[in-house]
């Protein structure tokens, strides 16, 4: 698959097809899963498509059913890839479509469709596109407009990466449901804030080893016009949207670009509260910014602390030591912000009795409201392309790509470590479901960590009531690095 800075000429002016006598293209666009966001990958090109005179129809299959009648009709049908789940429930699709429709011309597009490229292809699909797929998929739309075939104007067999800088397209979020169907946030007090989605940059510079973003953008990132993403806030603001998650992977990757986002958003909706993704690298490099998020309406910062323990990071190349995690606590608890750590609890690293150690740090660090309880359960995922590869460790651990799970699976050394994964994980399932408090979970999981870890005098060390945390919480608090299990499969499960 070739990675390109920018594709030939599209013909992306609005009308473009019906002034060139162009027949006009029946596109559907699909999502399956995205965290409980209304999809910025599905209103972005609908948007840069309609545009240029096809016509399009975006279903959401997290939150609606497909309607057989709109697969029918299409020309092309594009599924949107941004995550591990989401391809999988994309793939138990595809069938169906074909069914429905064996003519049309079927695509893959987001982070997760050129590391699948194989796979995907296999399945039916004619062009798989990765990086940033607005350009690319205009160009499709554009040649089967023209009756030529995409695969020769895209090149290598229709597949590609692309790294343009894009001048973007408002988001066109018509035809998509409403808000209030999606995640929502959930203030101490008991407050419920309808939640949109939008993003101000893709891509990352780093290169975590673990991370899904880097087979696809190797180290890059690119900006969304200010003007754009401010557009797309207002256009959210006026469906009923009172909280923004901007779903950068890090928001402090271009940290001029993202302060002159904050502070323009807040000059103009200062009730509006909103949340990003931070590294802790960047948390501690850019400090002296911490404030000027909290004053413009910051009410959560995601950060992907993955692991206390030293060697895990070093494993995981996360570029920071425990101490700084903890000093990331610090200078959030002193400025008033919310830290929602994120981590990978599971790996082939971590012993019994280091899982204890990690819920003892979460435990002593006053972070228990502020962590997610299925995090206490997450496996290392290692997808196609993974850096993960890299390590002569994992080599020995990971077994034979396995093509429906779409990862490369590893077995603990120790067989005890795996089985509480399993067990902690259904527990958290259940427990979520029964409505518990993050207190309660956190009690219950110390309480069988310590007994598994042969440590049964240690399980009564922490015991808190069942109360509200204190902390503001999203209603979809899932993460994108856990190894699929079939109850993953169940988006609302999480």
């Amino acid at each position: 698959m070739r990675t390109v800075q920018r594709l030939a000429d599209s013909g992306s002016d609005a009308g473009g097809a019906q002034r060139a006598g162009l027949r006009v293209l029946r596109v559907l666009l699909i999502s399956t899963y995205d965290l409980g966001h209304q999809p910025f990958g599905l209103a972005s090109p609908a948007a840069w498509l309609r545009a240029a005179g096809a016509a399009v129809t975006c279903l959401d299959l997290a939150v609606q059913r497909l309607a057989p009648e709109a697969v029918r009709q299409a020309d092309m049908i594009a599924l949107y890839l941004p995550m591990h789940t989401a391809t999988r429930l994309a793939a138990r699709l595809v069938p169906q479509l074909r069914t429905l429709n064996s003519d049309a011309y079927l695509c893959a597009y987001g982070l997760y469709a050129p590391v699948n490229a194989a796979f995907l292809h296999e399945l039916g699909m004619r062009a798989v596109i990765g990086g940033e797929f607005e350009e690319p998929l205009l160009t499709v739309v554009n040649a089967l407009g023209a009756g030529l075939d995409p695969g020769s104007v895209l090149g290598d067999g229709g597949e590609v990466v692309s790294m343009s800088r894009q001048a973007f397209r408002v988001p066109d979020r018509s035809g998509l449901p409403l808000l209030n169907n999606y995640a929502f946030l959930t203030l101490p007090d008991g407050t419920r804030r309808t939640v949109g989605y939008t993003e101000a940059t893709r891509g990352c510079k780093h290169l975590c080893r673990h991370c899904p973003v880097v087979p696809v953008y190797g180290g890059r990132f690119r900006v969304v016009q200010r003007d754009i993403v401010l557009a797309d806030i207002a256009g959210q603001v006026e469906q009923g949207a009172e909280h923004i998650t901007f779903g950068d992977p890090d928001f402090f990757n271009g940290p001029a670009h993202a302060l002159v986002v904050v502070k323009s958003l807040h000059q103009r909706f200062p009730q509006l509260t909103y949340d990003v993704t931070i590294k802790i690298e960047h948390l501690i490099k850019h400090r002296e910014l911490l404030p000027v998020l909290r004053d413009t309406g910051c009410v959560l910062v995601t950060s992907a602390v993955e692991s206390v323990d030293e060697r895990i990071l070093g494993f995981l190349d996360k570029r920071h030591t425990g101490e700084e995690f903890v000093a990331v606590v610090e200078m959030f608890r002193q400025l008033g912000l919310h830290l929602n750590p994120t981590f990978v609890a599971f790996t082939p690293w971590i012993s019994l009795a280091g899982y204890l150690e990690f819920l003892g740090e979460i435990y002593r660090l006053g972070l228990v409201d502020h962590v997610a309880p299925v995090q206490y359960a997450i496996r290392l995922l290692i997808p196609e392309g993974s850096r993960l590869l890299e390590l002569a460790p994992i080599g020995a651990l990971v077994q034979p790509f396995d093509h429906e799970a779409l990862v490369y699976p590893w077995v603990h050394p120790d067989p005890e470590v795996d089985q509480l994964q399993r067990d902690l994980f259904r527990l958290v399932q259940r427990r979520l479901a029964e409505g518990r408090s993050r207190a309660a979970i956190f009690t219950e999981i110390w309480r069988v960590a310590a007994e598994r870890c042969g440590c049964p005098e240690r399980a009564g060390e922490v015991v808190l009531p069942d109360r509200p945390s204190a902390v503001p919480q999203l209603s979809e608090p899932w993460y994108c690095c856990a190894e699929p299990t079939e109850l993953q499969l169940t988006p609302s499960a999480v």
